[in-house]
């Protein structure tokens, strides 16, 4: 099993939460979605690793924005 956090800005709300959960779930792979909404932290859960565009490509279908660490 693979996990990989990232940070997700916008997020304002348990709906907003809700939302970003649905899209990454759904994404090929994925065996489990965790969101802080305090921290803003996204972990996902896979048997493999999965791509990062793949995440942030569902993340913005949700509405909302990965975070780029310097």
């Amino acid at each position: 099993m693979t996990t990989a956090t990232y940070t997700v800005s916008g997020m304002t709300c348990g709906h907003c939460v809700s939302s970003v959960k649905e899209e990454v779930g759904e994404v090929t792979g994925v065996t489990g979605v965790e969101v802080d909404l305090a921290t803003g932290l996204l972990t996902v859960e896979s048997d493999n690793p999965l791509d990062t565009a793949t995440i942030r490509a569902a993340v913005e279908e949700a509405g909302y924005e990965v975070v780029d660490h310097p």
